[in-house]
């Protein structure tokens, strides 16, 4: 804890609000609420045992921003407000625009139509069936329902003016509303069997596709027969989600928790109409110190975008009447469930373990693959450091002409593509790899001990030479130049036989072959070498591109410039028409119809 957070907690307030953690650069990576400012925030900063979890935020904190809020409610609203709003690192998060699909049925049209929406408007006069987060597909409901129901599909304003019917009504499909042909009240009699259907009753909607299905089959429309099976089985599928002794008038979520005390797994089980609709689950790593408020601060974050059902099952001890207050409506909050709502629960317990189990095998797998790749390296090479933060250079050129230096950047063993940088070696000449990567390095480490540039500020762990001993002597001399050498690591990794020279020894070191700590050299150096390649090819083509137009009388450099910037490509400006070209600036018809003419004849 540093002197700034020391001074800040014997200043905080004992009434409620939400705090947020901030990391050295200022940014967000925790946000919570309070109903006891001082308390809460001092609970991370105490030395006690705490969470690995905690550990690791705490371990990131440099400051801590408050705001005061006039109850434990309005701080709940403020701080699912702004985590939505700043997606903080170490708070639990619904990916953001995560929203599940529901089906719509807009009761204040005289005509309504089923549509698919992934947005729900809280009080519009409509019905809303869902959410379907998993396993059944609403496109397929909505299909099975026109097939047996004649609703229109269509989008237009019913006025029953239309001149003529569409396909659907032809198809029998559609009461064609539209001309008039179907009254308001028979239009509603069908909505009717259709919010039955959609809120659990099975039975009419299966007899009426069998007696349709039988019909077609008569009069020898296979075709149709085959759609309407394929519709039975729908209604099959849905029926065998009937949660038995479940009303078929009650609708709940269930939510159980599950977490080794570093990651964390959310399963929510959707029952909608004794039936359940889907079943999902969300990883989560929440720094919060308890796992009932970490399940809290996913169920508020999780309504956000899903309508309240009338029963929440929860698989922790929560504070029922302030979760209720949030969600605006008085939903019933099962903490200690009995009978089917046991069984319910039990259910989502066993898919979030199982979730668990297999996102933290596929946690080791990337553990492996990335800072734990870094610790073999370390051990092995004996760096004094881990090297979270690796950079790699390669030059690419063709017999000298255009060279080029790469910078390739890998932070925990991953690429941080937003980190590259590539270098146009300016000093030296003729084929030299050695002089060029010099150059390529010195304004590098120039740049950073200027901290000159945002990519530039980072300093390094290990620098990762591509070549032998001779090229790791050479640019280790640049690194003593600077004074660097003491606070960065470098070492060179050569192709023939994947030798490391480090600086200390030049007996190299010998990984071993297909280990994780190899393979990250080896996707280091890999990247670094086709990122150089890629820079020098487009600078390749763009020099042969501005000779090619600099071959015309009358273009100089700032005219090929413009008309590559306006065009990109000889070929789109060999592509455009004379008034197109003279659009460019400098560019007059005269001049236009000469460019035109000879690229003509040079890209036949």
């Amino acid at each position: 804890m540093n002197e700034k957070i020391r001074e800040k907690l014997k200043k905080l307030t004992t009434k409620p609000g939400v705090y947020i953690m901030r990391d050295e650069k200022g940014e967000i990576i925790y946000i919570g609420k309070a109903k006891n400012l001082k308390n809460r925030v001092s609970q991370y900063f105490r030395e006690s045992p705490k969470p690995s979890k905690v550990q690791a935020m705490v371990d990131h904190v440099d400051d801590f921003d408050y705001f005061i809020t006039v109850s434990e409610l309005d701080a709940l609203g403020l701080e699912s407000n702004l985590i939505h709003k700043h997606q903080p690192f170490y708070n639990i998060l619904l990916k953001d625009g995560k929203a599940f699909p529901y089906i719509r049925i807009d009761m204040k049209d005289d005509f309504p139509r089923l549509e698919i929406v992934r947005k729900v408007k809280k009080n519009d006069g409509a019905k809303y069936f869902g959410p379907y987060i998993s396993g059944i597909d609403p496109r397929a409901i909505l299909k099975t329902i026109n097939f047996a129901f004649k609703i229109r599909t269509c989008t237009q304003k019913i006025n029953g003016k239309a001149k003529r019917e569409c396909l659907n009504f032809s198809l029998g499909l559609c009461p064609a509303p539209c001309t008039g042909r179907v009254r308001k009240e028979e239009y509603a009699e069908e909505i009717k069997k259709v919010v039955r259907f959609l809120s659990g009753n099975d039975d009419e909607i299966e007899k009426v596709l069998k007696e349709k299905m039988e019909t077609a089959s008569e009069l020898q429309n296979f075709e149709r027969a085959i759609e309407l099976r394929e519709a039975l089985k729908m209604v099959a599928k849905l029926k065998q989600r009937v949660v038995a002794n479940l009303p078929k008038d009650v609708d709940k979520d269930v939510f159980a928790y599950a977490t080794d005390g570093l990651s964390g797994v959310v399963t929510v089980m959707v029952v909608r109409g004794g039936k359940i609709l889907g079943i999902a689950d969300f990883e989560q790593s929440d720094a919060e110190l308890e796992e009932s408020e970490t399940l809290f601060n996913f169920i508020t974050q999780y309504y956000a975008n899903v309508l309240v059902p009338s029963e929440i099952v929860v698989s922790h001890n929560m504070d029922e009447e302030l979760l209720q207050s949030f969600l605006g409506k008085q939903a019933k909050i099962i903490s200690n469930p009995h009978g089917i709502n046991l069984t319910l629960l039990k259910m989502a317990k066993e898919n979030a373990n199982e979730h668990l189990e297999k996102h933290l095998e596929k946690e080791k797998i990337s553990y492996n693959q990335s800072i734990g790749a870094l610790k073999q390296l370390q051990e092995k090479l004996s760096l004094k450091s881990l090297p979270r933060r690796m950079e790699c250079y390669d030059i690419s050129h063709i017999s000298g002409t255009n060279k080029v230096a790469s910078m390739v950047v890998f932070v925990d063993g991953q690429p941080a593509k937003g980190q590259y940088r590539k270098f146009k070696i300016k000093t030296v000449e003729g084929n030299n790899d050695f002089e060029s990567l010099k150059e390529a390095l010195t304004r590098r480490l120039t740049r950073y001990k200027e901290q000159n540039g945002e990519s530039f500020k980072e300093k390094p762990n290990l620098l990762v030479i591509d070549g032998g001993k001779g090229q790791l002597s050479s640019c280790y001399d640049i690194l003593k130049n600077f004074g660097l050498n003491n606070d960065i690591e470098m070492i060179s990794l050569a192709k023939r036989i994947e030798e490391v020279f480090t600086p200390q020894s030049n007996i190299p070191v010998i990984l071993k072959y297909a280990s994780a700590e190899l393979k990250v050299l080896q996707r280091l150096r890999d990247e670094a070498h086709r990122f150089a390649i890629t820079f020098h090819r487009q600078l390749r083509t763009k020099k042969q591109t501005f000779t090619i137009l600099e071959n015309i009388p009358g273009l100089g450099k700032v005219k090929v410039e413009a008309l590559l910037r306006a065009f990109g490509t000889t070929e789109n400006i060999k592509n455009a028409s004379v008034e197109e070209l003279c659009l460019v600036r400098g560019i007059h018809e005269t001049l236009a119809i000469k460019i035109k003419d000879f690229l003509k004849n040079e890209l036949k």
